[in-house]
């Protein structure tokens, strides 16, 4: 049947796309509202759109279920990601190469190849590269590195430490600072004499 003057098909709906709504990818016409990623249904815009035959994807979930897998390709710097994709219905096949380097035979090789990673004071848990800040001698994790008093988020400038614990300037200097009558807080009652 002959095309009578309408536009494209939409690759994602099949129905008419005029010129004014109009997204090329691909070799392929788009509906403004139909460019979205086809397993997580996020918007797509030239940034962020990766292309596979005629399947149109965010440029994460296509490396899920395009890109390498293993240990060494996390999302990050740094990092192993364990998201396979599964709740956004893609599912992978998994090599029995990337199988194997996934487990450690032997710790203690594991651990003479990469080193211990350090301990967050906080919360006991390791610190990485790409997640640590130093305070006070010690490495922490970004979101452990807070006063122990009010929480307030602290930077290298407003930061104190006291026996190993991170303070905000202001709670150093109620807590641990000089106290009495011209240091801010009256620590003495000073009576008045008739």
């Amino acid at each position: 049947m002959p095309n009578w003057g309408g536009g494209a098909k939409c690759g994602a709906c099949e129905k008419t796309v005029y010129h004014a709504e109009e997204i090329q990818c691909n070799g392929r016409s788009f509906h403004k509202t139909c460019f979205h990623c086809m397993a997580c249904r996020k918007a797509l815009d030239s940034t962020t759109v990766a292309a596979h035959d005629s399947e149109i994807y965010c440029k994460v979930c296509y490396g899920r279920k395009y890109g390498p897998k293993g240990i060494g390709f996390g999302q990050g710097a740094g990092c192993l990601s364990t998201d396979t994709g599964e709740h956004l219905g893609l599912q992978f096949q998994e090599s029995p190469k990337a199988a194997r380097s996934a487990t450690t035979s032997n710790p203690s090789k594991f651990t003479a190849k990469f080193g211990e990673s350090e301990k967050c004071p906080r919360c006991g848990k390791s610190v990485y590269a790409a997640e640590k800040v130093m305070g006070g001698g010690k490495p922490w994790h970004k979101t452990c590195f807070r006063c122990a008093i009010c929480g307030k988020s602290l930077e290298s400038t407003n930061v104190t430490d006291k026996d190993g614990e991170l303070y905000c300037k202001v709670c150093y200097a109620k807590n641990f600072g000089p106290t009495g009558i011209g240091f801010g807080g009256l620590t003495q009652q000073v009576e008045k004499k008739e």
